[in-house]
């Protein structure tokens, strides 16, 4: 195996990673946004006033994507899986 192959998997490793973990992330980020400007607003100032709106709403968007987190780690495994003796013999 070659550096390069080495540095394209990877690459690829966590260029998925990130595609994948962008929609929760961005879940939590509107959660957040939402419920400081509601605080804001109405001069409430707890901390942990945030924590369960965000849970609820990031373990429903992982629930709602997670037939293409599937999908997408079938694709990318089968595709590894096999290319694997092609790497390999390189």
């Amino acid at each position: 195996m070659s550096q390069s192959l080495i540095i394209s998997l990877g690459t690829q490793a966590v260029l998925m990673i990130v595609l994948m973990s962008l929609p929760m992330i961005l879940t939590a980020m509107l959660v957040g946004l939402t419920v400081s400007i509601l605080q804001a607003v109405t001069q409430v100032q707890e901390q942990t006033l945030s924590f369960v709106p965000k849970t609820i709403s990031v373990f429903s968007v992982l629930i709602l994507v997670s037939p293409w987190h599937l999908s997408t780690l079938k694709q990318y495994l089968t595709h590894l899986l096999t290319q694997l003796p092609s790497y390999l013999v390189r």
